[in-house]
Formats: C-alpha cells, structure tokens, sequence
C-alpha cells in the first residue's frame, strides 16, 4: 500500500447509472480511485463492471452521475477524450492487428514520422523497447502478434496505453487467458506500474488474485454498489459472499462413484497444429461413463489439437478415435455430434456460439433439424422459443432474454448459454475444455455442479483446463499432457500439486501410474 496517495483522487465517478432500454445496467454506483492504488472491480458475470469501465473510458456514455479525474470534473464523451485526460483500457478480448508486428500495434494511429510525414519504425522500436524495460514488460518489438504467445498480447495492449500516455490503466479480466507463470509475471509488471505512481483499476472475479493485488475492493451485485473493502482487512469467503449476495462453496461436492464402460477410447494419436508440427503425438487414453477424467498440462502442449481432434475439428493424421466402440476418427463434426459427444469448447466466442444470433437461435444451433425445433424443413419459432425459456431459467443466464443477441451477453453468461445447449444434448460424453476460463466463483460453482451432474448420471466427462486447482478438485482421475504425450494417469485422491507440477514440466508419474 506505500504506493497510495490517499491526497490525490485520480478517479471519482459519482452515482453513475447507465441503461440501455428498460435494462440498467449500472444503478448510482460510486467509485473513487487514488494515485498509485490498485483498485478491484468485483462482480458477478453480468453485474456491470464492464459496463461501469466502458463509461469511465468513453466507450458508452452515462445516462446520469458524474465524472471527475484528478478532481477535474469532465465529460467523457468517447475513448480519445480519456486517452486524453490519461486513461488507457485493456480490453478482455485483445484490440490488435494480427499480421502487424508488436511494435507496429503499439503505434498505430501515433506514428512516430520524420522528414516528408515517413514512418520512422527505427525510432518507434526503440521507444517501445524503452517503455517495455520501464516497466518490466519484456516484449521484442519486432516480432509479429500472430506469432506470439495471449500473455505477450496483452503486455502490447498495455504498452500501447502507456504509449499514448495512460497514468490510468483499465485491465478488463486480465488474467482470464493467462497460464499461471503469466499470472504471477502480470503481478509484477502491475507492482513496477504502481512504483511509477500509475493507477490501476482491475475488472475481475478472481478472489485469489484481489488478494494477491488488490489495495481496495468495490463489489457491485445485479448492477450496484454493495461495498467497498480495504483487500487487506477481508478474506476470499467474504468477497465470494458479497458478490453472490450467498456463502459459496469452493470445494467440489462429489459422492464416489464406481466407473463403467469405456466410452471414449483413443489410440496412439497424432494430431498437428497450424505450422504442421506435431501438437499431439502418440497419445492414448480411454475415458469411461460415470467419470470425471481431468487433463492437466501448461498451456501449448496440445491440448487445444487433441480437444479439436476429436471433435472432427482438426485432421488426425494417425491412430483411432472410438466413441462407444464405433471409430469415430476424422468423422465431419456433425457426426461425431450425432455419435453423442458434446463439447463446451475452449474458445466461446470463436467456437462455441455466432455472436450476431439470438440466445435462442445459439440454443438450438446443432438440433435447429430436428423436432421440435422445426416441421418437414420449416423452424417452429414457438417450439425454439419455449426451449430456450426453459434452458435460459434452468441455467440462470442472464438477462433472462431469449431474443437478445448473444455478443450482448457478459462472458459468464455466453459460457452458459453453450453448456446450457450441450448439457442439454443428452450426451455420452462430455468434453469440457476450460470451461470456467472468465467466469465468476458462483457460475464456476454451477459449472463444476453440471459436469459432477453428467458423471452422476452415468456420462463420461473429459476435462481439459489450465487451472490446476480446478482438475484436482473436480475430477475423479488425472492424466497430464506433455509435449503432446500423456505422461501419467494418477487417481485424484493420490494426486498434490507438486506430483503433478512434476509431470506437467515432463516428469513421469512416481506411483498410481495406469
């Protein structure tokens, strides 16, 4: 907390409410933010966070409240006033330019010229490569976004703000696509931000993480203002309750099951990846009904290539694929749906939902040919309406409203509207590939809930994920990926973070090895 200058206000947004139609999305929320303070913004997916930060960067303007920066009261009216008045915003999902190179991105639109208006690149990559050393962000200027890793991607993006001057940073879910060595790197660049007397206002829903961060802590519930807490002075089960409005459950509540049959099998597979290198090689594995089979592994060991292989997304260039004893190998996706798996895939907004349709045409996308969705070839709105009613108050998304576009739901909520759709497939297996990256502690409580819910009812469920807190915590056996193999399999119950730290870094499995 030496960072603070309790005497200098940065950010103060009074009664801010900001609607869109009948719905408010912010109510009177207020916020005030010091120099050099890191300050969480905590919240259910869909509380108003986002909303509140898109208002305080331009991006909507309030329909009533007040905003002041550096007690300067002033109007926001779009994205380059706050560039102007120091305020840069990092969005979740990333604003570049994929072919450009890192240093091109960081420039864009502030070109760096000399003699007849010529772009002077030289100097340009010698100032970002200033910047970078500034502040610990460690980027090489030169290499091309396409080519480099989320986590470099977002150290441009925040570059780019302090290019343009930011003393306010806006980090919108920063760690949602990170690996936890990123997690901890992103922590430090932060700490040598605030050094610099910077300001930093956080959107998250990760407990861990305030705690880890976080100077202050203002909690909004269903669009307002509940707290605001001294981070030192609470504890995670506090935060969880004032953001659910209820005590949540971290621990996963799981009977021991008996597994049946095998229901997946695959057999000394080799998948690869876009440059054509083998991403997935030699693997095997087999995963059976009335189990939770969690894959452990750092990000980029092929996980992404085994997931789309097996979902007939990406060509497998040897061994077998069985689902229910039937190959499924290199089957088109529609028939590997129809051979019952079901997949909450990894990216949602790529993969798991058209953006521009409704939540109730997404609901229906992979059965919108069959009954009772449609009749001899012709969609039945009232059978796809009264579906997606049931699905959207069963699993609790929000806004509760069908014919709304799913690029307008949060996060969260988008997450839910796809494992509402493919829970509700009734599938053999269930393929659930980070399925609670970006979501808030009470969605990933019901996330974890719907896939012990499919293994209850005798489903097999294959979980990929990053956080190892979540595999060890959630499944019922552990396999961990390395350099595409599969170096172990180990029971969940014999299974610590260091064992498997030790696997997912290449070391075999030292006992409960199957």
């Amino acid at each position: 907390m030496s960072n603070i200058d309790f005497d200098q206000k940065v950010v103060e947004m009074k009664n801010i409410t900001k609607k869109f139609g009948d719905f408010t999305a912010n109510n009177n929320i207020n916020l005030t933010v010091h120099k050099g303070e890191v300050h969480a913004l905590l919240g259910e997916n869909g509380a108003g966070k986002t909303t509140l930060m898109n208002v305080l960067y331009g991006l909507y303007n309030p329909t009533a409240g007040d905003i002041s920066i550096n007690g300067e009261k002033i109007e926001i009216q779009d994205p380059n006033v706050a560039i102007e008045k120091g305020i840069g915003m990092v969005h979740q999902h990333f604003m570049l330019v994929e072919p450009f190179t890192v240093a091109e991105n960081i420039i864009l639109g502030m070109e760096t010229t000399k003699g007849m208006g010529q772009l002077d690149m030289k100097k340009a990559v010698k100032e970002v490569k200033k910047l970078s050393e500034k502040y610990g962000l460690h980027v090489d200027p030169d290499q091309k976004i396409e080519d480099i890793t989320v986590g470099m991607q977002q150290r441009v993006e925040i570059l780019k703000a302090l290019y343009r001057g930011a003393e306010i940073l806006i980090l919108d879910e920063p760690t949602a696509v990170l690996t936890p060595q990123e997690i901890k790197d992103l922590v430090e660049i932060i700490r040598n931000l605030t050094k610099e007397g910077k300001s930093i206002i956080i959107i998250t829903h990760k407990l861990k993480e305030i705690k880890m961060v976080a100077d202050y802590c203002t909690i909004i519930r269903r669009g307002k203002h509940i707290d605001t807490v001294d981070v030192s002075k609470t504890d995670e089960d506090e935060l969880a309750s004032k953001m659910v409005g209820r005590e949540v459950s971290f621990e996963v509540d799981k009977e021991d099951k008996e597994k049946g049959n095998v229901v997946l099998k695959i057999d000394d597979l080799v998948v690869s990846d876009n440059r054509g290198i083998e991403a997935v090689d030699g693997l095997s594995l087999e995963v059976h009904s009335g189990e939770i089979l969690g894959i452990a592994g750092v990000d980029g060991n092929g996980q992404t290539e085994l997931v789309e292989g097996i979902t007939g997304l990406r060509k497998i260039t040897n061994g077998k694929v069985l689902m229910n004893g039937k190959d499924i190998t290199n089957k088109e996706p529609k028939n590997i749906i129809e051979s019952k798996v079901s997949t909450i895939p990894e990216d949602r907004q790529k993969r798991g939902l058209v953006l521009e349709y409704s939540v109730e045409e997404n609901m229906i996308l992979e059965n919108y040919h069959k009954k009772p969705f449609s009749k001899n070839g012709i969609l039945n709105p009232k059978g796809i309406n009264d579906y997606a009613k049931k699905l959207i108050k069963r699993f609790d998304i929000r806004p509760d409203n069908e014919k709304i576009k799913a690029k307008a739901l949060s996060g969260g909520n988008q997450q839910k509207v796809i494992i509402a759709r493919e829970v509700s497939n009734d599938p053999d297996l269930l393929i659930a590939s980070q399925p609670t990256r970006g979501l808030d502690v009470g969605a990933i409580e019901y996330v974890h809930k719907s896939l012990v819910e499919q293994r209850d009812k005798g489903k097999a469920v294959l979980l990929v994920s990053l956080e190892l807190d979540e595999v060890m915590n959630v499944s019922d056996r552990i396999a961990v990926i390395y350099e595409g193999k599969i170096v172990g399999v180990i029971d969940q119950k014999d299974a610590n973070e260091n064992k498997l730290g030790l696997m997912m870094a290449g070391g075999g499995a030292t006992d409960g090895q199957e």
